[in-house]
């Protein structure tokens, strides 16, 4: 990467000092950083330290008259190719979300038009925080890319997520932001899946006993809602059938509510054609043959009988799109949630489903409610293990696999990364 130049917006926590080295690595890298510090920055690092390792000067003001004769802060926000906010603080990014403008960071992520990178980076018990998971999710629906924080433990004696990622995922998430923004939307979304039809099950299903009691499963829809966002802001036109879940819906992605899994299959065939088919949702299995017409009564503290239950097979969604002669998508992707023998199973299921990649990931933790995922990639190249991370992240990864199939007519190359 040359000539490329990133606005550095640096937040006011512990994490502050880390973007020094971050300026130095970017630099190696070619990348050139022009740095803003906020007030708060400011009692970490000195604008003086930023200043010598981005052989640049450092802004600090908004109404510093000599820049603002010029518009400073306008020219400030679009100049650079992008605005990475590191450590983006829980105060920052709640004044993005909520579009203020009192300081010079605010307003410049107001006044931008290029893509904008938010690196978290705060207390567990703020991370978690239901305001900061909106402001999150406003974000990201606004298009803004964020990198979660790693888990471990922090400066303040507490242990969970909220830390800065490491430093190379960081840098390493700007090269391909950077990569990516060249004949990019407005906001510098890549359109690399401009033109295709995604269709996305995500979610669990409900299956009713009676009328106010049902099967189902943990699954939280993280998975499926992020690899949704990922692929819209490639430009794809998603349909996202999803099962009952608290998620927010991403921008411009067409939600299509269900209950069952007979609702999930007559939504996935009401939606076709479609380019790519990915089976995210953890479909029940089963189904009650006949729920009854009414709730299920105790009497006297005791159950009149003991109710027994007589399940039904659901129909198989991947395999019923998978086995399609008219209509098949070019690309079905399968998850196969495990929890044991994971890869074993996964390939066996690919084979069984006769869909084209199967996504395998290991279920006996919290994987179905937690915001992490490790998975493994496996198509016809072989079995490709990635790292953990956040779901976020892994439906970032795969969204670039797909892109990369239709751009260069691959079925999952499985370099190395």
């Amino acid at each position: 990467m040359t000539h490329s130049r990133i606005l550095l917006i640096i937040g006011g926590g512990i994490a502050a000092y880390k973007s020094l080295e971050l300026i130095r690595d970017l630099a190696r890298r070619g990348v050139a950083c022009r740095c803003v510090v906020t007030a708060g920055g400011r009692e970490f690092v000195t604008p003086l330290s930023v200043a010598a390792l981005s052989g640049d000067k450092v802004y600090t003001e908004l109404f510093d008259l000599t820049d603002e004769t010029e518009m400073g802060h306008i020219e400030l926000s679009r100049s650079a190719d992008l605005i990475v906010v590191c450590p983006a603080t829980a105060d920052l990014m709640a004044r993005a979300a909520a579009g203020l403008a009192g300081d010079l960071a605010s307003t410049a992520l107001l006044a931008t038009d290029k893509p904008v990178l938010m690196v978290p980076a705060m207390n567990v018990r703020m991370w978690r925080h239901p305001a900061t998971q909106r402001n999150l999710a406003t974000l990201r629906g606004d298009g803004v890319r964020v990198l979660d924080p790693d888990t471990g433990a922090m400066a303040c004696g507490e242990f969970g997520p909220g830390r800065l990622p490491e430093l190379t995922r960081i840098a390493d998430e700007i090269e391909a932001m950077l990569a990516h923004s060249e004949g990019a939307g407005p906001r510098g979304v890549p359109e690399a899946m401009a033109g295709r039809h995604v269709l996305i099950t995500a979610g669990p299903t409900r299956e009713p006993l009676d009328p106010v009691r049902f099967l189902s499963n943990h699954s939280s829809g993280r998975q499926g809602y992020a690899l949704a966002a990922a692929l819209a802001d490639a430009g794809a036109r998603v349909t996202l059938v999803s099962g009952p879940v608290s998620q927010t819906v991403p921008a411009g992605v067409d939600l299509v509510p269900v209950e069952t899994a007979r609702d999930m299959l007559a939504a996935c065939e009401a939606a076709l054609p479609a380019d790519v088919f990915i089976s995210v949702a953890a479909v029940a299995d089963w189904r009650p043959s006949q729920p009854a017409p009414r709730k299920l009564k105790l009497k006297g503290g005791q159950a009149a009988a003991t109710p027994t239950l007589d399940l039904s097979e659901n129909p198989d969604i991947l395999a019923t799109l998978a086995g399609l002669r008219a209509h098949r998508p070019d690309l079905v992707i399968g998850f196969a949630a495990e929890t044991h023998n994971v890869e074993a199973l996964a390939i066996e299921k690919r084979q069984r489903k006769k869909c084209d990649w199967m996504v395998a990931n290991d279920v006996s933790g919290d994987v179905m409610g937690g915001q992490d995922n490790q998975v493994s990639l496996i198509t016809d190249a072989g079995v490709e293990t990635w790292s953990r991370m956040s779901k976020t992240d892994v439906a970032a990864r795969l969204a670039g696999r797909i892109a990369d199939h239709f751009t260069r007519g691959r079925s999952g190359n499985l370099a190395a990364e």
